[in-house]
């Protein structure tokens, strides 16, 4: 149960104040990162059936579904994502990258690609057909922070010392497959076959674009983790998006 809380704590901003957290509890948390976004999901479905129900235009729902996450999660992955796309879109050598991530303030290019992910999400959530919007809402979440221990679990630390380091360390085959299973579970209870299929394109996408990470940087940061969650889930909606005109 404090593995959970620890997880709940870590990818929101509900104030569960949480005494004697050792590194192993820490490490353990990632087992139930999927469970956290299946609970965001949920929550962002309770949302979107209120609206629905007090004749909301979409417009405004999707508005509101995506500004709700953001408060949800009190920006964390937005703010990894603006400090990434800072770094890698300077042109500069991985020195100069890591310190551009590391500096709190932002830049051109980050304000450009919170803009751009912003309006993204809205737009795909826009895009899908009323019937599938609790269950887009479900995946985006879950696989997301799925992703997260993925690449975690498939990619080394690039900096000598940083918030996300303890995670990296603690990983271990139990803690990816335990997490993976109930991410499996929980795709195929959402939207069956497709489902699945959904959590493989996250997975390619993932790993090519962690790749690409460790390439310029050599390893995966904090920051780089919230930009990869933020690129998941607009992966998950388009993957959706797609799917729903296919007959499996």
């Amino acid at each position: 149960m404090k593995d959970f809380l620890i997880a709940l704590q870590f990818l929101t901003i509900i104030p569960l104040k949480i005494n004697h957290i050792d590194e192993k509890k820490i490490s353990n948390s990632m087992i139930y990162f999927p469970v956290v976004g299946l609970l965001l999901g949920l929550v962002l479905a309770g949302v979107n059936n209120l609206l629905y129900n007090l004749n909301f235009q979409q417009l405004s729902v999707n508005i509101i579904l995506v500004i709700s996450l953001i408060f949800l999660t009190g920006g964390l992955h937005l703010d990894g994502l603006a400090d990434t796309a800072d770094a890698f879109l300077s042109r500069r050598n991985k020195e100069e990258m890591l310190k551009i991530m590391h500096d709190s303030h932002i830049g051109v290019m980050g304000v450009l690609s919170l803009v751009s992910i912003v309006l993204l999400k809205i737009a795909l959530l826009a895009s899908l057909n009323m019937h599938l919007k609790t269950t887009s809402l479900l995946l985006m979440c879950i696989l997301s922070r799925w992703a997260l221990v993925l690449s975690i679990a498939l990619f080394p630390y690039a900096r000598q010392e940083g918030k996300a380091k303890i995670f990296i360390q603690g990983i271990n085959l139990k803690i990816f497959i335990l997490s993976t299973v109930i991410t499996i579970i929980c795709a195929i209870a959402a939207w069956r076959i497709k489902g699945l299929l959904i959590l493989l394109i996250t997975l390619v996408c993932v790993y090519t674009t962690g790749k690409f990470i460790n390439k310029k940087i050599g390893g995966i940061t904090g920051d780089t983790l919230g930009a990869i969650n933020e690129l998941a889930e607009v992966i998950v909606l388009f993957g959706v998006c797609i799917l729903q005109r296919i007959s499996l």
